[in-house]
């Protein structure tokens, strides 16, 4: 892979650590509040309205002129 380039002047970047804890306490709850709707005959719950926030950074746009380097995969 070394000569592989990228298609767009996007990459990712974070300062947050893993998601799996919160991603993990989300669907036990989603999961415990089924159970008791379908128990109950009550409506089912979205996951959105049982998600935590997340702490993802997102994506940043580099000028590949001044940088050809973070092109490269």
């Amino acid at each position: 892979m070394s000569r592989s380039y990228r298609k767009h002047p996007f990459c990712g970047w974070s300062c947050a650590e893993s998601e799996k804890k919160d991603k993990q306490l989300t669907n036990r709850t989603l999961r415990r509040l089924v159970k008791c709707a379908l128990a109950t005959g009550q409506e089912l719950p979205e996951i959105r309205e049982v998600s935590q926030v997340f702490s993802k950074d997102g994506k940043q746009r580099f000028n590949p002129e001044k940088s050809p380097k973070e092109m490269r995969k």
